[in-house]
């Protein structure tokens, strides 16, 4: 990425220059100001190049890793518990709830997708819990 910013900067600074030489001063400048606001933009777009959400269930835990930025925030939800609520009908997010605890997951699912996400949730739990039960001394 840093070499394509480079790159680009390279090429518009040079075009910028030609006309600089041939009189038109002030192309320079705004050929400056086009070159930070790219590498604005830039920054910006890979300080959330890896934000995610990831869900996991492991054992009687449903776990849920949120990264945005720099920051990550981690919830874990028992499996007994918990329970998933599509917040209505128009592909908004997920709600994952437990003893008065709540998360919203599903940012990075197309809002179609979101509904059935969330029953998918919903089936893997169940049979979980009916695979737990069967299973002597998970109690």
């Amino acid at each position: 990425m840093l070499g394509f910013y480079l790159g680009l900067s390279g090429i518009s600074l040079g075009i910028a220059g030609i006309f600089w030489w041939l009189g038109a001063t002030l192309v320079m400048p705004f050929a400056w100001l086009e070159v930070l606001a790219v590498g604005v933009a830039l920054l910006v777009h890979a300080r959330h190049v890896t934000d995610r959400e990831s869900i996991w269930l492991q054992g009687g835990l449903l776990t849920v890793e949120r990264a945005s930025g720099a920051r990550t925030e981690r919830c874990e939800f028992c499996t007994e518990w918990v329970r998933v609520e599509s917040m209505s009908r128009d592909g908004s997010l997920i709600e994952l709830c437990e003893r008065g605890r709540k998360v919203r997951v599903g940012r990075f699912v197309r809002p179609e997708l979101r509904r059935q996400l969330a029953d998918e949730m919903r089936w893997v739990l169940r049979r979980h819990e009916a695979v737990q039960g069967l299973v002597p001394g998970s109690a």
